[in-house]
């Protein structure tokens, strides 16, 4: 029986990570395969282990990948698989873009910088992760009609990573890579400073290469200034916090910046306090430009439908907000601009909208 869904037609995912979004099956046929210990026999309770019910910390979040990601990292198999069915997942789901995140050097296994779910050398490298996520990525499009790009995460934690990070943005560019972001811990005080970060900022700038950064999700309004104003972020991965400073959220509304807005997220990683109004809803109300995501959907036990039956039951969302937010994620997608308009042409089809009637236009 088809599942019935919060909005029903095609949207578009601009923020959602490859490595929190395994199948559990997947997780357990390698750890097999490869003989590495999992904390369960069946897939069941292995989302169990992994998942989250009710909300924790952020820094109690980011150790859920330790239990899982000994059975992918390293695997050129298992990584490809994984790109893979991951965009089946999405046509699943009724997107029809989405731009995918990851670290490549947390998928690979030849770093001499610690990694707590590989600590010992191999072969594959960053550069070849890349080119593997690529190749299951485009075979899944061609499989399951649904346009994929992705993003290369630097960790805030390894700012020595970040120049490779740029490097292999501007390799990749042909290959399915958009843009790149900036990822993990932001309570690291000053860590979008670290020289790494800025350097490969900078370089993302000089390149041509998108822009996006984790920024105001449990970081202050401050984190988010900086992610604008010295790394020159064109989207803000969450953003809530920029609410904190009324004068710079006027600004970024007036600069129409993109909020990649993670609900049902934000509420398992304690970012949003229950208790308090959501920031969407401010977005909402504002007509701010924001899009709906799905962020790490195996630890969330989510889907993205999650997020939309989120908005829509607790929060008042209509379909017609929904076809609005979906339209300027759209407009604020990495696509380059003839693809991008394929992209809203598909939409306004699908809709019955004229492209006039599509509310902001970023």
């Amino acid at each position: 029986m088809t599942q019935t869904l919060a909005f029903d037609k095609p949207k578009v995912e601009l923020h959602v990570h490859l490595d929190g979004a395994i199948k559990p099956e997947t997780i357990l046929y390698y750890g097999r395969k490869r003989g590495i210990a999992l904390p369960a026999d069946t897939a069941e309770e292995l989302q169990n282990i992994i998942g989250m019910d009710k909300p924790q910390s952020l820094p109690d979040f980011l150790t859920k990948f330790e239990y899982y990601m000994p059975a992918i990292a390293g695997s050129r198999e298992a990584i490809k698989r994984i790109a893979y069915e991951f965009v089946e997942m999405k046509a699943k789901e009724g997107v029809a873009y989405v731009e995918v995140r990851y670290s490549p050097h947390l998928l690979a296994n030849s770093k001499v910088e610690p990694i707590p779910w590989n600590q010992a050398e191999g072969d594959l490298t960053p550069d070849e992760v890349v080119d593997i996520v690529g190749q299951g990525l485009k075979e899944g499009e061609q499989a399951f009609g649904v346009k994929v790009r992705s993003i290369l995460c630097c960790m805030r934690h390894q700012p020595n990573w970040s120049r490779e990070v740029v490097e292999l943005c501007k390799k990749y560019q042909q290959h399915t890579v958009v843009a790149i972001d900036l990822a993990g811990d932001e309570t690291i005080k000053g860590s979008s400073l670290f020289p790494g970060h800025m350097e490969a900022y900078e370089e993302a700038v000089r390149s041509g290469i998108h822009r996006t950064v984790h920024a105001g999700e449990v970081g202050s309004a401050e984190v988010v200034r900086e992610a604008v104003d010295t790394l020159k972020t064109e989207r803000l991965g969450h953003g809530y916090h920029t609410l904190d400073d009324q004068a710079l959220y006027s600004r970024l509304r007036q600069e129409n910046m993109h909020f990649e807005v993670c609900p049902w997220s934000s509420y398992l990683t304690g970012a949003w306090k229950p208790e308090t109004e959501h920031a969407v809803i401010r977005f909402k109300n504002d007509q701010a430009n924001y899009s709906l995501n799905s962020d790490d959907p195996l630890i969330f036990k989510s889907t993205l439908d999650t997020d939309y039956h989120m908005t829509k039951q607790n929060m008042g969302f209509t379909e017609e907000e929904f076809k609005r937010l979906n339209i300027n994620a759209a407009k604020s997608s990495f696509l380059p601009e003839d693809e991008k308009k394929e992209l809203l042409d598909q939409l306004y089809r699908a809709y019955k909208m004229l492209p006039a009637a599509s509310g902001q236009d970023p």
